[in-house]
């Protein structure tokens, strides 16, 4: 699933994390700021990091949805043929239950988080069956703009995206797409390397009154796909 009813002017706000976690406490005061909750989906190697863990305690105890990402961050296909499986079917349901496993550790267990965000957000069509036997929905980002893009850093050349470039974008695509941004699912990642010195976090608030201002509401992607 990559997209809510495109009837209702209402997102889902979507953060996910491994190795970085700069950005949590700006992300958690933008968030209160506006009244509004959102959904982290993190590696079991995020839960596990205790320089993470009362981050993680604040999100929950404020309400927003934790999620699963897999444990170790792996590449489940190819990048070019997307159909090559990298990893095996018990290798993947390992993974998953190590996630969950760490998860548990913050009182989060399947049933609390059935939404799956797999890492890289790249996956074919045997990891969601895989997915859907383990009682998981797999969720993507609503494609469009180039939100996902805020990790990149000056050194990668070409593909460096900047956060005033980030959020154009997505005020364009609200622009021009005939729903809006109505069902969106936006992924922005909750940390990045430390050579990326222009956090596109930092805007979240920005951003958060640009939307509210054009009508829309936020919620977690379980509340927007449910």
């Amino acid at each position: 699933m990559i997209r809510g009813d495109t009837t209702q002017k209402r997102l889902a706000f979507v953060f996910t994390g491994d190795e970085f976690a700069d950005g949590g406490s700006s992300i958690l005061s933008a968030l209160k700021e506006h009244d509004t909750k959102a959904s982290f989906f993190f590696t079991g190697r995020f839960y596990k990091n205790p320089g993470f863990r009362e981050l993680i305690k604040s999100l929950k105890q404020e309400g927003h949805y934790l999620g699963a990402h897999s444990d170790d961050h792996l590449l489940y296909c190819d990048w070019v043929k997307r159909d090559s499986l990298l990893v095996s079917h018990e290798a993947f349901k390992e993974d998953l239950r190590r996630n969950y496993d760490r998860m548990a550790g913050f009182g989060v267990g399947k049933a609390d988080a059935r939404y799956f965000l797999p890492p890289y957000e790249w996956y074919n069509q045997r990891i969601a069956a895989w997915t859907a036997q383990e009682g998981l929905t797999l969720i993507n980002f609503t494609p469009g703009t180039r939100s996902t893009a805020d990790y990149t850093w000056p050194e990668m050349g070409k593909r460096y995206v900047s956060s005033e470039t980030v959020y154009n974008s997505i005020l364009a695509h609200e622009a021009k797409d005939p729903n809006g941004l109505n069902g969106f699912i936006l992924l922005i990642h909750i940390g990045t390397d430390p050579r990326r010195t222009d956090k596109f976090y930092n805007r979240l608030g920005e951003l958060l009154t640009a939307l509210t201002a054009k009508g829309y509401t936020f919620t977690t992607v379980a509340d927007l796909l449910e």
